[in-house]
């Protein structure tokens, strides 16, 4: 693997709690990877450890199967061979392009230095930039810059720190693509912390989601989506609730019943013969069908171009979410049918929290 983390913890003397627990986790060369979660999950301390910013006071870094960080040994960041790519751009200001590009090149061989700074410039499409400033850019020019500084070096690992928080939401959605195209283009290992999941799933192959100093799932997005592995990971990712259910042994199976209709699942290992239970259930497994026998009352609804998210009333409380197309424009207090898709939903059980997936 090309970076490996081994049950690494982070600890910082004011705090009572580790701010990173015993996270182990890998990308493989040319892999991209995302960390994702709340603020104050952790994920910016990782990140600063594996750059050597931060020391790690249990667990092993590795990178390129060398070991760059253990307890008694710390390899120094401008010896890790990371390049990283900060909130802020860091560009400086009275430097050309080219000349920021080729900062970190200075023991190059000046023919070697022009034409690498030429060719970074080329992969991301501002060669024709290099003789301006930086204040003579646009926001999303200056990320490229950035972006092409911290490639220029050839890095074993790149490490992005929120690198489109300072843009606007239109300019980040369309860099998201134009990131991973560089990246795999360039063939670079990166791993990035992001608070904004989409940008996650647009740019990552791999998602790691934080909470509380704990990685709680390190999987690709579908998985991420689709096979939540915590109630933690249920809730952040996506839009979806957990709807309260009860269970009945049946053979070597369990007949999970919600209100919104029943299903077989895998039997836990207990002796008992019903319990409860809880179904998570996405906005996109929850379809508007005027023909179901179930039908919800919307109460909230939100106007998201190609289609509506509506927040549905079952009748006893219990809320719900359905992403629905756009041409359906129902009123808020209508009532709707709806039926659940059920390939995808997830049962947890009560209280272990155990994750099984059901099959229709």
């Amino acid at each position: 693997m090309h970076l490996e983390l081994k049950a690494l913890s982070i600890q910082y003397p004011a705090q009572a709690q580790p701010a990173v627990h015993r996270v182990s986790l890998s990308l493989a060369q040319g892999e991209l990877g995302a960390l994702v979660g709340p603020s104050g999950c952790g994920k910016t301390s990782l990140l600063r450890a594996v750059a050597g910013l931060e020391p790690a006071s249990e667990g092993e870094i590795l990178l390129s199967q060398r070991v760059v960080s253990r307890q008694g040994a710390h390899v120094p960041p401008e010896q890790r061979r990371v390049g990283m790519v900060f909130q802020d751009f860091a560009l400086f200001p009275h430097l050309s392009v080219a000349a920021n590009v080729a900062y970190g090149l200075h023991r190059w061989a000046a023919a070697e230095r022009e034409q690498r700074v030429q060719a970074v410039l080329s992969l991301v499409g501002l060669a024709d930039r290099a003789h301006h400033h930086p204040h003579q850019l646009s926001g999303g020019q200056q990320q490229r810059v950035a972006l092409a500084r911290a490639l220029a070096p050839k890095p074993d690992l790149l490490l992005l720190d929120e690198p489109f928080s300072s843009l606007d939401i239109e300019l980040r959605e369309r860099l998201a693509q134009d990131l991973r195209r560089i990246l795999k283009a360039a063939g670079a290992t990166a791993l990035m912390v992001t608070h904004d999941q989409m940008e996650a799933f647009a740019i990552a192959d791999v998602i790691g989601v934080m909470h509380e100093g704990h990685l709680h799932q390190w999987s690709n997005a579908y998985d991420t989506y689709h096979r939540p592995q915590t109630r933690f990971v249920a809730s952040f990712i996506g839009h979806g609730v957990l709807l309260p259910a009860q269970w009945v042994r049946e053979g070597q199976q369990r007949r999970v019943i919600t209100p919104l209709g029943e299903w077989l699942s895998p039997l836990p290992q207990t002796d008992q013969t019903q319990g409860v239970c809880e179904v998570l259930m996405r906005a996109d497994d929850v379809v508007r069908d005027d023909a179901a026998p179930v039908k919800a009352r919307i109460v909230r609804k939100q106007f998201r171009g190609s289609e509506f998210l509506y927040v549905l009333d079952l009748g006893d409380g219990q809320e719900l979410q359905s992403l629905v197309p756009s041409h359906h424009d129902h009123a808020v207090g209508e009532r709707i049918g709806i039926r659940v898709m059920p390939e995808h939903i997830v049962v947890y059980d009560a209280p272990s929290a155990v994750k099984l997936a059901i099959t229709p």
